[in-house]
């Protein structure tokens, strides 16, 4: 993970203080909250003016959170706020990425104490931008007309202790008239190869259309029903990823969307290579601190740990495993 050299947020008086000189340094070194203030200083906006331009982008944001930001008193870490750091790229005429990039370093730094080995707050970003143009490329809207009504998961460890595969078991309800598909998620290990990935339909669905992004490691996938359903219906549909591209895993993570039915995690691990200890987590959203660790205990015969949501809340929730040092 690269490290982000030190910076102040305080330009010394001896130093070129000229607005675009000052925006160039802070967008090369940082921090965000820095680069975001002088970029908003260098094009001469008031925040009411940037907040209106975000209007006009389809995003919501307040004043006040625009003037925590550039203070660094909070920092975007919602869906709709990443949107809205992309807007202010535009809308402050800034090389596409620069705030994003400066936004996930230092969540990176913030992070890299209180997390052990595993995805990065930077590639949940970048990922998160991936496949917003992935689900455009299949026209999938992000909420895909269906309500989660349980969910079961099953992930496979292998000998080499990499992530095998997984599979997914869905009982959805139709929110509206005329829904006929679900789009599929895989977000791969560190170092995973998309291109090797696939994507198997095993029950009430057939696979149709693949998209893949190698530098995020993410797989979106079609899974077409074989029926078109009326709202108020209930389907039930399964499908798995075989993945096993990456070198070692050490969590699984998976984001949970609006409050819904039942979600179980089940983790089985290759009888050559059992980890020492499991344990279970949540977070309120990817940049936020872990919470809610539980150890878990593997199974005998089965070689495996699970968790239990009874009732999904939006979050994040996962299994992490630690391996000894051999």
């Amino acid at each position: 993970m690269p490290h982000a050299t030190p910076h102040a947020d305080v330009v010394p008086a001896e130093l070129d203080t000229d607005p675009d000189t000052v925006l160039d340094t802070a967008l090369r070194g940082g921090p965000f909250h820095v680069a975001l203030r002088a970029a908003i200083a260098a094009r001469g906006l008031p925040l009411q003016r940037v907040q209106h331009h975000l209007t006009r982008h389809g995003v919501k944001v307040g004043v006040t959170s625009l003037s925590y930001w550039q203070q660094g008193a909070r920092r975007p870490q919602r869906p709709e706020s990443l949107r809205a750091v992309r807007a202010l790229e535009e809308i402050l005429r800034l090389p596409e990425e620069s705030l994003i990039r400066l936004l996930a370093e230092t969540a990176d730094e913030r992070a890299a104490a209180r997390r052990p080995e595993g995805r990065s707050y930077r590639s949940l970003i970048e990922a998160s931008g991936v496949l917003e143009r992935l689900l455009a490329e299949l026209d999938a809207p992000l909420d895909g007309g269906l309500h989660m009504l349980g969910h079961h998961e099953r992930v496979r460890i292998g000998a080499r202790r990499e992530l095998l595969g997984r599979e997914s078991h869905h009982i959805v309800r139709a929110d509206r008239d005329g829904v006929d598909r679900f789009v599929a998620v895989h977000h791969g290990d560190p170092g995973c190869v998309p291109d090797r990935m696939s994507v198997h339909a095993l029950d009430n669905c057939r696979t149709g259309r693949v998209r893949r992004h190698h530098e995020s490691g993410v797989l979106v996938a079609e899974l077409l029903f074989d029926t078109r359903l009326r709202a108020g219906d209930s389907f039930l549909f399964r499908y798995g990823v075989e993945d096993g591209t990456a070198g070692v895993s050490r969590e699984y993570v998976r984001g949970l969307g609006p409050a819904g039915g039942q979600y179980a995690l089940q983790v089985r691990f290759d009888e050559n290579a059992l980890p020492v200890r499991c344990h279970r987590f949540t977070q309120q959203s990817a940049a936020a601190p872990r919470s809610g660790h539980q150890e878990l205990p593997l199974t005998g015969r089965h070689h495996s740990v699970h968790l239990v949501e009874p009732r999904v809340r939006a979050g994040i929730v996962g299994v992490g495993w630690e391996w000894d040092a051999g």
